[in-house]
């Protein structure tokens, strides 16, 4: 492990407890008894380690990426941001993937049933590479919002799903980014398990005019912190990460 360090302890001050009754889920998934710490290990510290094969053109294009015969139907935007460590540092060459519904709040997934249809043009998925400086890009379609089974007509405000690799298996985050002016955005037992407001907020892409394509699209900027006390939330690891 020389030449490696190990991660500090995440700040689990702006995380949701694990237990958390308004969302349902969480009282069968949360821990039944007091979390011990492990000290990192090396693959946790050094990994992972990608080969050099480019992706492919598209990928990061989630308008073209599954298309058949014609664009997605729905508004289309531009997803854009930077990843940086928790001092700040731009975080390059890291894996971004994400998978979101298409415009009428409907996943391509067996296990979705939801009443709105499929669109054979738009998959939901895409990934692409961190440039030298931290950015990434991706073009899509707004996320329509769906109702789940959490109580009595819940819904989820529209929203992106994110996984980020960064430049360690420690640093691994899933996480959700929201839309600037949602109205379910306040209403949404998820988002509201987490009790710090600044972190909420952080999960919250402003539009970005200044980054759109006149006549065509808008774009959201979400930049994202892997660690630290500006952190964005880890969704895989709501008792902190």
């Amino acid at each position: 492990m020389e030449g490696s360090a190990e991660y500090m302890p995440r700040n689990r001050g702006i995380h949701p407890p694990a237990l958390t009754p308004g969302y349902k889920t969480t009282v069968l998934r949360s821990p039944q008894k007091a979390l011990i710490s492990l000290q990192n290990s090396l693959s946790e510290i050094t990994g992972p380690m990608f080969g050099d094969q480019p992706l492919a053109p598209l990928e990061n294009d989630l308008l073209k990426n599954a298309a058949v015969d014609g664009d997605p139907i729905g508004e289309r935007i531009i997803v854009h941001g930077q990843v940086l460590d928790e001092s700040g540092r731009p975080v390059p060459n890291t894996l971004i993937e994400v998978w979101q519904a298409n415009a009428g709040g409907r996943y391509r997934h067996l296990n979705d049933r939801y009443l709105a249809p499929l669109d054979p043009n738009f998959a939901g998925v895409g990934r692409c590479l961190t440039d030298a400086e931290g950015y990434y890009f991706f073009r899509t379609v707004k996320p329509g919002p769906y109702p789940f089974r959490n109580h009595l007509d819940s819904w989820r405000p529209a929203h992106i799903h994110y996984s980020l690799f960064g430049p360690a298996f420690a640093t691994r985050l899933i996480t959700q980014m929201y839309f600037e002016g949602d109205p379910l955005i306040p209403y949404c037992p998820i988002l509201n398990t987490i009790p710090d407001p600044g972190a909420r907020e952080r999960l919250v892409a402003p539009i970005d005019l200044r980054a759109g394509v006149p006549l065509d699209c808008l774009a959201y900027r979400f930049d994202i912190v892997l660690r630290g006390r500006r952190s964005t939330l880890f969704e895989n690891r709501l008792e902190g990460n």
